[in-house]
């Protein structure tokens, strides 16, 4: 990722909207629609993360990075400028590609736990043209969700 370039940290995005590092949530992205607009809300663990009974997390200080939060945010805006103009003018294919340059390798296990409470477990096999993750199931057959809180398994 942009951001981390140089810092020697190989940062993985997470179906839908995590960034990890390792096994480890390094930062999240949360997207609600109010009538015609997107509100777009982020999260960054830069100088302390929490200690959470469910998922691992870290920070960026914990890995040796101090950066100030203003000259994040910055070129966090800066970036986000980018890709948004990108996905205006050439449309979800090269913001989809990107994405899956830097996401975890198809074949990484996953379980997905489903807005109707249920929950699917299977192996990471990429993106559909609508940015909807394919997830490979035990059976060889393929499921698309579209909404879900996904975990590494």
């Amino acid at each position: 990722m942009a951001l981390f370039a140089g810092a020697g940290l190989d940062v993985r995005i997470k179906w839908p909207n995590d960034l990890m590092l390792g096994t480890a949530k390094l930062a999240g992205i949360l997207l609600e629609r109010a009538g015609e607009a997107v509100v777009v809300g982020t999260g960054v663990n830069l100088a302390h993360h929490p200690d959470l009974v469910d998922r691992p997390t870290t920070s960026l200080a914990a890995h040796g990075i101090a950066v100030a939060p203003e000259v994040f945010a910055e070129a966090l805006a800066d970036i986000f400028a980018r890709w948004l103009a990108t996905w205006r003018g050439e449309g979800l294919a090269p913001v989809r590609t990107r994405w899956l340059a830097r996401a975890h390798p198809v074949g990484t296990a996953l379980s997905a736990r489903l807005p109707d409470g249920g929950a699917i477990d299977g192996l990471f096999q990429g993106l559909d043209a609508d940015g909807a993750l394919i997830l490979r199931l035990a059976d060889g057959g393929r499921h698309v969700i579209h909404a879900g809180d996904v975990f590494l398994l």
